[in-house]
């Protein structure tokens, strides 16, 4: 078997709701998601979300080649743009494509590939994460509500800009998912995206850990800062979790050796590759793993057979327009079926028809760092910085 080519596709993923974090929303709920088609002489393709940055140039690394050598073939993509950096979206281009060889590894083998990886249960356990920050209180209130009715009983939160905002949408969503348990106490969860300085986020998250118990508090610094994360770690009672924009090993070394990170996150477009290998350097640490992303069926399917995956993220409950998953939300897990490889399937002309739908990509929204980030002094709304700035006072 040989690799032939590749195509690439752009899809839209249709919240149906404003979403976004503490650095800007998406007030018309819809965002690009990107795919890349792996193809093989034998017939049989492989299906990778995440980005086309440099794919050229990368994709020189796989042509020919037998795309069952997964790992292999990973290492020779990073060696192909280690001059040009393989961080960011170019990162997420080779998680993509590594992403597709899996599938097609899968697929090959005639089996899904949770048991190729050597998975025993195709349950994943899973939290609710809405991207809620523009939600108002009746609003997250149903939101939740509609994951709790799916079975979940955790859930991760959006917030950084008004810590008595934060602390009482904690309280609206903590008494959904304990009505849902019957009492049980939830596990509540709170990201901040690199919003706060250390000070911050130790005084703050001290104020919620007044009347609640916060499981994790995610990126309350920049991703980068060890140091940062272990203050912040010594000075709550909350995990303290991060590393979702971290890109290879090299970057999660020092946050681990400065013990920053109680729980490992990484990102569905970074690729299966890249998360088994952080899967082991937690796992050499005691320390546990958690997937993130919109829909990160790669590493579902690879979290199955690690020993330390904790929870996935779910955030939308609906694929990409014309994406089809073989999984089903369950009992507060994800349940992986047989298809074989991912079990992904697209509707290339639902796709094609979706991009009228697409965002402007000069929009605003959370991949927009806002310019007062880290130096805020007092409270202020979703999106009320990033709207200045976009669109100064005359």
């Amino acid at each position: 078997m040989r690799i032939t080519g590749y195509r690439t596709l752009t899809t839209v993923q249709h919240w149906g709701r404003p979403i976004g974090d503490a650095n800007g929303v998406y007030t018309d709920g819809l965002g690009r998601v990107p795919i890349v088609v792996v193809d093989t002489d034998e017939g049989i393709s492989g299906v990778g979300l995440g980005s086309h940055v440099m794919i050229e140039n990368i994709f020189a690394a796989l042509e020919g080649e037998d795309p069952r050598s997964v790992t292999a073939l990973y290492d020779r993509m990073l060696r192909r743009t280690f001059k040009a950096g393989h961080t960011g979206a170019v990162f997420g281009t080779i998680g993509a494509l590594d992403t597709a060889l899996w599938d097609i590894k899968a697929q090959a083998a005639g089996e899904p590939l949770w048991r190729l990886l050597g998975g025993r249960d195709r349950r994943v356990p899973a939290y609710a994460s809405g991207l809620d920050i523009a939600l108002d209180d009746d609003e997250l209130v149903a939101l939740y509500q509609t994951y709790a009715d799916h079975g979940l009983r955790a859930a991760k939160l959006k917030g950084g800009l008004d810590i008595e905002r934060d602390r009482h949408r904690l309280g609206l969503v903590h008494g959904v998912l304990t009505d849902a348990g019957h009492g049980r106490r939830p596990g509540l969860m709170l990201d901040v995206n690199e919003s706060w300085t250390r000070k911050q986020a130790v005084r703050h998250v001290g104020e919620i850990e007044r009347t609640l118990d916060l499981t994790w508090i995610e990126e309350p610094v920049r991703r980068w800062d060890a140091e940062g994360h272990a203050t912040v770690g010594r000075g709550v009672r909350a995990s303290v979790a991060s590393g979702e924009n971290l890109s290879g090993l090299e970057q999660f070394r020092p946050l681990i050796a400065a013990g920053a990170l109680d729980i490992v996150q990484t990102a569905a477009g970074w690729g299966i590759t890249h998360f088994l290998r952080v899967s082991a350097l937690a796992h050499a640490h005691d320390l546990p793993i958690s997937p993130i992303g919109t829909t990160p069926v790669g590493l579902l399917h690879a979290a199955t057979s690690v020993p330390n995956h904790l929870l996935s993220e779910l955030q939308d409950l609906q694929p990409p327009v014309g994406v089809s998953v073989d999984l089903q939300v369950e009992d507060g897990a994800f349940v992986l079926g047989d298809r074989h490889g991912l079990g992904i399937r697209l509707d290339e002309e639902a796709i094609h028809a979706s991009g009228h739908r697409f965002p402007d990509q000069l929009s605003a929204g959370s991949h927009i760092r806002p310019e007062r980030a880290g130096l805020r002094l007092l409270p202020v709304d979703a999106g009320e910085e990033q709207h200045l700035t976009e669109h100064p006072a005359p």
